[in-house]
């Protein structure tokens, strides 16, 4: 392994994760601030634990560039095992937490943790480490491709035990991009997809909230106080914003009308006060994470590191796609956070540890 240069990490790709923590700490607050004065009378209340999110994320940046990447690699059994336990335990009773019909959180004190959060990095370590070793298994099914379906399907299971489907789709579509990237078969893949089609269906149909979902995202007229609610009001946020948005801290719909605005819809109030001009630049600093990502994959020096750096790129793209597709109504609602923006502990702290880590791999490509 070649030495650590000092001082090389990606600076672009740095910078662009700075500007959108502070337009996300900024965003927090206009976003929440009618809101918590209402509920807890303190309208700095989430942006104070917004920014203690933050501080705790950057010091995990800092951490995680400092110390090299293969170490983290060579603890990622480890990492998996303690996360899968994590899950487990929101099942025990007196310890998992119960939030918007979803047993997904693990009190501390006056905070709590997701564990399912903290998975998804925890399956890219483990793929990054195991597959460049099992790269000559993957063509079988039996020996390669199926056994790491079950690493990707056993935390998956939990997730929808919970349930939190988005998160799991997440985790489920960044390990099947990581095993395309190893060298899995795309024959494995659409019989895998025929098989996830059906399975899919069988979540939805066995989940009457997801049916409703469903019934609201194909007409949410159909029921505007009820499932519909929440998908037209973002798209009446986001059509008054124009191009240039109505201003900071000017949006009409977190007035009561978007429920909690500073998680999942969050975008919806930026683009309504920073119109498309403020919501295509926010676009632009992940296409820029996105591209040093992708940069930073390609130029690594071996394949553990290739992986790493392409799955947390690509869990970062996934939950970009999957928020924006919900916000603006091309996709159902499936309660996915807008990374580094959202609102929440544990979503913002796994990112910024997660990029910590994209940054400590920049410092080993030849780029």
């Amino acid at each position: 392994m070649e030495k650590q240069r000092e001082n090389s990490f990606d600076i672009v790709l740095l910078t662009a994760i700075l500007i959108l923590l502070a337009i996300g700490i900024a965003m927090v607050y206009s976003a929440s601030a009618i809101w918590a004065d209402y509920k807890l009378g303190d309208s700095f209340f989430y942006v104070k634990r917004q920014i203690l999110f933050a501080v705790i994320g950057l010091i995990g940046i800092w951490f995680m560039m400092k110390i090299p990447y293969y170490r983290w690699t060579n603890m990622s059994i480890l990492i998996y095992i303690a996360c899968v336990i994590l899950l487990i335990a929101l099942f025990i009773p007196g310890i998992g937490m119960v939030r918007g019909g979803a047993k997904s959180w693990i009190g501390i004190g006056a905070f709590s943790i997701q564990p399912s959060e903290f998975m998804k990095l925890g399956l890219i370590l483990l793929f990054a480490s195991i597959l460049p070793k099992k790269q000559h298994e993957l063509s079988s099914i039996h020996k390669g491709f199926l056994p790491m379906l079950a690493l990707i399907f056993i935390p998956f299971a939990l997730m929808m035990l919970q349930p939190d489907l988005g998160t799991g789709l997440v985790l489920v579509l960044t390990g099947m991009l990581m095993l395309f990237i190893a060298g899995a078969k795309i024959s494995h893949f659409v019989s895998l997809g025929l098989l996830g089609v059906v399975g899919l269906a069988g979540l939805i149909i066995s989940a009457p909230y997801r049916i409703n979902r469903i019934k609201a995202f194909l007409n949410p007229w159909e029921d505007p106080l009820g499932d519909g609610f929440q998908i037209i009001q973002s798209l009446y946020a986001i059509g008054p914003g124009g191009l240039m948005g109505l201003g900071y801290g000017n949006s009409m719909q977190k007035y009561f009308y978007l429920p909690e605005p500073q998680t999942d819809f969050i975008f919806s109030v930026m683009a309504e006060e920073l119109g498309l001009i403020g919501g295509t630049f926010i676009l632009f600093l992940f296409f820029v994470i996105v591209w040093r990502g992708i940069l930073i994959s390609i130029h690594s020096q071996d394949l553990t590191a290739t992986l790493l750096a392409f799955g947390i790129t690509a869990m970062i793209l996934i939950q970009v796609m999957i928020n924006i597709s919900v916000v603006i109504g091309l996709i159902p609602v499936t309660g996915i956070t807008l990374p580094l923006l959202s609102y929440g502990g544990s979503s913002l702290t796994l990112t910024l540890i997660s990029l910590g880590l994209l940054l400590n791999l920049s410092r080993y490509a030849k780029m």
